[in-house]
């Protein structure tokens, strides 16, 4: 089972995600367990205080490292090796189908959410693995973030997807975006789902797919396929869209 710490000033914002949805099933099915504290609760002072003014000057409060220490500290007291402690943050690294694909392995994850203006640098250099961004964005905390992150990586989890292909076949995690998908009716207002799909023929439903994910990576996300690990049908069908494009 996976271990999820989230450390958090208003931990009542996760009671909702992490208690519907595919996060219940995944705990009910063991998969995963979640916890929520109140870093406050490790100021070490009667008032409860984390933040402080930074040295030299400056707009905003810091947080300061004792109460995030002390947290993890206590959370990984019975851990045979250090978990990821990933620290929420703009300036992180930014967020991706392979980074949930390789924490989905890993046995505890400690997620720390911010407030204010930042974070005391001891804690990025001393305590944390990761330092994850979302995007090129700024939120209020790093709450929204971590939730949007553990969902991302939970659903990949054994057991927690009703159907174990659907993550195989998700956007990213073959390099492209995921193909059209239709249901019922085979005719809504005239629109028509494409004959190929009704004709039983897996191969060439598989080599649809295969061409609509290209294409759809093309026209929406064209700097994917850099990367991505094409076959050789897709190679023939990209020179065809370029020089259809350059035409």
């Amino acid at each position: 089972m996976m271990k999820i710490d989230v450390l958090s000033l208003f931990p009542e914002m996760f009671e909702g995600v992490l208690h519907s949805s595919i996060m219940k099933k995944a705990q009910e099915n063991e998969a995963v367990s979640f916890k929520v504290t109140d870093f406050r609760d490790f100021s070490g002072n009667k008032h409860h205080k984390v933040d402080d003014y930074p040295y030299g000057g400056g707009a905003g409060m810091v947080l300061k490292p004792e109460p995030l220490f002390a947290a993890v500290e206590s959370l990984a007291l019975d851990d045979a090796k250090k978990p990821r402690v990933i620290l929420m943050c703009p300036q992180g690294a930014r967020f991706n189908q392979q980074k949930a694909e390789e924490l989905s392995k890993e046995e505890h994850l400690v997620f720390l959410c911010g407030h204010y203006e930042g974070y005391d640098e001891r804690i990025r250099e001393h305590l944390v693995t990761d330092e994850i961004s979302l995007g090129d964005f700024v939120l209020t905390g790093g709450e929204i973030a971590s939730m949007a992150i553990i969902d991302s990586v939970v659903r990949l989890l054994p057991n927690v997807l009703g159907n174990t292909d659907s993550p195989v076949h998700d956007s990213f995690s073959t390099g492209l975006l995921e193909h059209p998908q239709y249901t019922r009716p085979f005719d809504f207002r005239g629109l028509k789902v494409p004959d190929v799909l009704l004709s039983g023929n897996h191969a060439e439903i598989e080599k649809w797919r295969q061409e609509q994910s290209l294409k759809r990576t093309f026209h929406r996300r064209r700097d994917l396929l850099d990367n991505a690990p094409l076959t050789e049908q897709q190679q023939k069908l990209l020179k065809q869209l370029i020089k259809e494009e350059n035409q």
